[in-house]
């Protein structure tokens, strides 16, 4: 069943992108480039480079997970610091560079990412504030997902950020309710409506857990690098227990749920997804139509990446 869901890799975009022109830049002309905005050849070259190393370093993993997933958890988390009302956090800056962010980076296990987009942002004259959420996007759509509207002009912050922990969701409040509240501090702080709190947390089609960064173990779907509304289906068709049990031993990490082969798993905070009726509701349409979850995560993923960026 799950084998007639996989959505083909895009392994043909660096072939579509192969006329780009990749640009060697000396130290003034990288300013200068800064000052001016990244012409569209730098892009291109650029969305070409990430896509060779995605493809480069799954090589190199060998056991069927992808860099891709974790691009795009480098854009969210790059984003998701932003708040409306102050106007503070957010993807300008990069601020994720330096303390005490590159330490909430790294417990996330996003730091290898981090460095395999450095020397790109680098060579191409973007920043790389620029450089993550151009990565996050062109990851997507590498997946199969859908394209995702992406504006330049994010700059490097030379100081670090001053934006209080805690401004990104948690998996565990640790009661349903107080769960569900969280995620609505969190995703109203930055402007979004319930319906977009939905959308964004399909991202979890994507990717998995690592006991080494959060904690929690395993992907959420059998199509860890193919963007698509599995997450959907599967929170709504399958039965979540519990988990108890990880390689013959007992289960010591958080608390987290499993379907019945063990081998996919659930957060509280995506169940929780289930018993609110205003986000059930849109659970269960993202469930049915792939298309109508395309269209609504393109919108809010863009307009998080957009959030900051000096107009």
């Amino acid at each position: 069943m799950f084998a007639s869901r996989l959505l083909p890799r895009r392994l043909g975009a660096v072939a579509l992108l192969a006329g780009a022109v990749s640009l060697q830049m000396q130290p003034a002309e990288r300013r200068r480039a800064h000052a001016a905005g990244p012409s569209a050849a730098q892009i291109a070259a650029t969305k070409t480079e990430i896509i060779a190393a995605i493809e480069k370093e799954d090589e190199r993993r060998g056991d069927g997970t992808s860099l891709a997933p974790t691009l795009v958890r480098l854009a969210w988390h790059a984003a998701g610091t932003y708040s409306a009302k102050d106007k503070t956090g957010g993807s300008n800056g990069s601020t994720m560079r330096m303390e005490p962010e590159s330490k909430w980076g790294a417990n996330a296990g996003l730091a290898p990412a981090r460095d395999i987009l450095a020397p790109i942002a680098a060579k191409n004259g973007l920043s790389v504030a620029d450089t993550w959420t151009l990565a996050g996007v062109t990851a997507i759509a590498h997946m199969g997902g859908p394209t995702i509207h992406w504006r330049s002009g994010r700059s490097d912050s030379p100081t670090p950020t001053t934006v209080p922990d805690g401004r990104l969701p948690a998996a565990d409040k640790g009661e349903t309710k107080k769960t569900l509240a969280g995620l609505r501090e969190v995703f109203h702080r930055m402007g979004f409506t319930d319906k977009d709190i939905v959308a964004l947390s399909g991202a979890h089609a994507v990717g998995r857990c690592h006991t080494n960064a959060s904690g929690y173990w395993g992907p959420w779907t059998f199509a860890e690098s193919t963007f698509s509304n599995e997450y959907f289906r599967l929170l709504v068709e399958e039965k979540w227990t519990v988990k108890k049990t990880h390689e013959g031993k007992a289960w010591t990490g958080p608390l987290q749920f499993e379907d019945k082969t063990g081998k996919l798993m659930m957060l509280p905070s995506d169940l929780a997804l289930l018993e609110d009726p205003e986000f059930k509701k849109h659970v269960l349409v993202y469930a049915k139509d792939e298309a109508a979850f395309f269209a609504d995560f393109a919108a809010a993923f863009g307009k998080l990446l957009d959030f900051s960026v000096p107009n």
